[in-house]
């Protein structure tokens, strides 16, 4: 009888242990908060010029930014030979550039309003797009520069021209889905560039 009373109890044990091990197994989970990786910017900026003289114009980008050709085909070039992008690799970014002359098939009332419309495109995601006029610290660099707020695909954008020969546009871009949040400190960095960039242009 006794034996039979010990063999139930060992039983018992056995059993109590297996629930205490499969209940210890469950995990709590708690749902942690949408969170974004944090970008480290270069706390000093410094800049090159961009000065080469088969280019009607010269600039000052950031080191960490290199010069690339808008395209690799040979027709495209030879349509726009004033079209590159700098890009950022490390911060998975770009700055697109376009250069166009002011004549007779461009006219400066044209390249305003297809910059403009190209602008105004990102209104669908956009929040909102606020215009401020700008000025280089050279003579004849004005334009507006757009600060498109919301989940755009550019955050920043711009224009300048000398209003009688030159005229270039530029946007800024991520290779990122656009998401206001995750990229605000990104566009709010790289404006400072584009500002620069505007501030040291020159025209030749």
């Amino acid at each position: 009888m006794m034996s039979n009373q010990n063999s139930t109890l060992k039983k018992c044990c056995v059993f109590f242990m297996l629930l205490l091990v499969l209940s210890s197994c469950k995990e709590n989970y708690t749902p942690k908060r949408p969170s974004y990786f944090r970008i480290e910017f270069p706390k000093v900026r410094s800049y090159t010029t961009f000065d080469n003289t088969n280019y009607p114009f010269s600039f000052e980008y950031a080191t960490y930014g290199r010069i690339q050709k808008d395209s690799a085909n040979t027709e495209e070039m030879l349509q726009h030979p004033y079209w590159f992008n700098i890009i950022y690799p490390e911060y998975n970014s770009k700055i697109y550039l376009s250069y166009t002359p002011i004549d007779a098939n461009n006219t400066l009332d044209k390249l305003i309003r297809d910059s403009y419309k190209l602008t105004f495109k990102h209104t669908v995601k956009a929040d909102y797009i606020d215009e401020t006029p700008v000025r280089g610290n050279n003579p004849h660099v004005s334009g507006i520069l757009y600060d498109v707020g919301g989940n755009a695909a550019s955050g920043v954008q711009f224009y300048v021209t000398d209003s009688s020969r030159h005229f270039m546009r530029g946007s800024l871009y991520f290779y990122a889905a656009p998401n206001a949040d995750s990229i605000a400190p990104a566009v709010a960095y790289f404006r400072k560039d584009v500002e620069h960039l505007i501030q040291t242009l020159k025209w030749r």
